[in-house]
């Protein structure tokens, strides 16, 4: 619930209106006042006003809540930003280390063969609603910049070979299939 809904429904309470007190007082519809309540719209203008009047509520105090909600929203976006590139950070040395040592045996690059499918498996069961681009796009830029820096500091030849050679290039498809697949792997009810 918005910090406006939130505000609006207590203050509602507070006064003892049930929703369809409130719009017979406040001549605001009772499907938008249901709507407000449930975060599903923000009131602007005359309906604030109308609203604030009846529930004598300051508006200048709803309008300094819906701007600390917009301050949190932008924090929220930061801390998000900054787990996933540690995440994605942390899944491509994870990687790197299992098959790329020389001294890498066929045990570490089976485990990473397993991780390259059980990783983006749990990531796919907590990401479902989101869409298979987005969830590439935020799961696997780790690997989009590995690939790339490899072309680049090798060239293509080079980096054919060491990419197959080291298993990573499977790691990495398998990786991205079960990202965007993973509907066709996982069938549940979300």
């Amino acid at each position: 619930m918005s910090f406006i809904g939130k505000k609006i429904s207590e203050a509602r309470k507070q006064k003892g209106f049930t929703q369809e007190e409130l719009a017979e007082l406040s001549k605001v519809n009772l499907r938008t006042i249901q709507r407000i309540e449930n975060n599903n719209n923000e009131p602007r203008g005359k309906t604030l006003e109308l609203l604030c009047e009846v529930l004598q509520i300051d508006r200048s105090e709803l309008q300094d809540l819906s701007k600390v909600s917009e301050n949190n929203k932008i924090g929220a976006f930061v801390v998000n930003a900054i787990f996933l590139i540690l995440l994605n950070l942390a899944i491509a040395v994870t990687f790197s280390y299992l098959v790329m040592p020389v001294e890498a045996d066929v045990n570490s690059k089976f485990g990473a063969i397993l991780l390259s499918f059980f990783i983006p498996f749990t990531i796919f069961y907590y990401t479902q609603q989101m869409k298979a681009t987005e969830r590439i796009f935020k799961f696997g830029i780790c690997w989009m910049i590995y690939i790339t820096t490899l072309l680049y500091a090798q060239g293509f030849r080079g980096a054919l070979a060491i990419g197959f050679e080291s298993w990573i290039f499977s790691c990495i498809l398998i990786y991205f299939g079960v990202l965007f697949y993973g509907k066709v792997l996982f069938k549940s009810d979300k």
